[in-house]
């Protein structure tokens, strides 16, 4: 079976599609690098959505607010995990207080209004995909949610038969569980990636209950979605603020197949012009620990003959930027 890396991206406008997917491609092939893995095929596809929202795209050199700023540029240095202990504690006693605050019992939420309230003032994208709705390709007005989710869809079910790996980075997580859960419950997900994913924030949570009731779901705990297979595998670095509840398998049970959320911490080394940014999605995806769930994917069931041969040019090419740097 073929196989396919689908990634659905982010808060925020964006550049146009199809350098956006060129960069999320070399983020991945970088991360890849970074393991050892110089050569390894991939057929990857981006989920555009910001269209739904912006007017324009990003455009290096343009005026504001469509001025490009946060392009895809590889790390300066090598890849270095940084511990943050005390951090981990304080965002661990934040998450069961806000859990404790803002959520019932039975997943629905307390003070719902400064929930929204926080939603809308910052964070636009999720305001109108909640609450909002938008115009389709016949300009009649459908829930923002309906046209976004349907992106996703679309892809998801143009290439049910191959062997799927879908990332979720920050809003992308949303909306992929949501699809995923919602809309495609039946079709096999061989792994599920969330990068810097607000899924453990208890609105997000509540707001992921109440539509899961409307389709039979009476629990405590919401799941992994129902056609993951193998892996969900959650990325978070510590520092990143979307993903101040890092910690997502204490939040959603294991689905029908044995699956739960597998949580990395990693570091986020994106940065340009001095800037750190821990939220950035290239960042995430060239982090060793992606580039591993990747590897794993791409080569398992593969047959002796043709993990003999990627090994083989891999160990070659290494041989030969090893005597380049001498």
């Amino acid at each position: 079976m073929s196989k396919i890396i689908i990634g659905v991206h982010g808060l925020g406008n964006k550049p146009e599609k199809q350098l956006l997917e060129r960069w999320w491609k070399l983020s991945i092939k970088e991360g890849l690098r970074r393991i050892g893995i110089y050569f390894l095929p991939f057929k990857f596809r981006l989920v555009y959505w910001a269209d739904l929202i912006y007017d324009k795209p990003l455009v290096e050199g343009g005026e504001a607010p469509y001025k490009l700023i946060e392009k895809y540029i590889p790390a300066k240095c090598l890849y270095k995990n940084h511990s943050h202990k005390i951090r981990q504690k304080l965002l661990d006693v934040l998450e069961w207080n806000m859990d404790k605050v803002f959520l019932k019992k039975d997943l629905s939420i307390h003070y719902e209004g400064v929930s929204n309230t926080i939603i809308r003032k910052y964070f636009r994208e999720l305001e109108v995909y909640y609450s909002e709705t938008l115009k389709d390709k016949n300009g009649k007005d459908v829930l923002a949610k309906e046209l976004i989710r349907l992106k996703l869809f679309k892809v998801l079910k143009k290439v049910k038969r191959k062997n799927i790996f879908v990332i979720g980075h920050s809003m992308g997580s949303i909306i992929t569980y949501d699809v995923l859960t919602l809309l495609l419950p039946n079709q096999k997900i061989d792994t599920y990636a969330t990068m810097g994913a607000p899924l453990g924030l208890p609105v997000i949570m509540a707001k992921n209950a109440v539509e899961q009731k409307a389709h039979g779901f009476s629990g405590e705990k919401l799941t992994t979605p129902p056609g993951v297979i193998h892996n969900w595998f959650n990325f978070s670095d510590l520092e990143d603020v979307i993903a101040m509840n890092y910690n997502l398998a204490d939040d959603y049970n294991a689905n029908r197949n044995g699956v739960s959320a597998i949580d990395y911490q990693i570091t986020n080394d994106y940065q340009i012009n001095g800037e750190i940014n821990p939220h950035k999605s290239y960042g995430y995806l060239r982090t060793p620990e992606f580039a591993g769930s990747v590897y794993e994917f791409l080569l398992r069931d593969r047959t002796k003959l043709y993990v003999s041969i990627i090994s083989f040019i891999n160990k070659m090419i290494s041989r030969f930027y090893k005597k380049e740097i001498s």
